[in-house]
């Protein structure tokens, strides 16, 4: 099951309070206000683009404060001009946080 299929299961008040984070911490860290985050939690239909957010920040873990255009640049840049190394590579980083995890 792919993280998106997950995060369509998962009630975002249950990844919020899985984290240990209130409301205002937990959705102003993907520019969503408190309120707005409120009726996401009570139900109301999260538009994908949220809730690609929420599994990006609050599932992957990934601090898209530090994620720059380029570094995505990169990587579609080598997904179609050396899709070998690409795969090596990720294969390599998938088996580095195994094993450090």
């Amino acid at each position: 099951m792919s993280n998106v299929k997950m995060i369509e299961k998962i009630e975002p008040r249950e990844i919020r309070r899985k984290l240990g984070l209130n409301q205002q911490q937990f959705w102003s860290k993907i520019g969503v206000t408190q309120s707005g985050g409120s009726r996401y939690e009570s139900g109301r239909n999260m538009p994908k683009p949220v809730r690609e957010l929420l599994r990006l920040v609050h599932v992957e873990q990934i601090d898209i404060n530090r994620v720059k255009r380029e570094d995505i640049d990169v990587v579609e840049y080598l997904k179609v001009e050396d899709p070998t190394l690409f795969k090596t590579l990720k294969k390599n980083a998938k088996a580095k946080l195994r094993k450090a995890a």
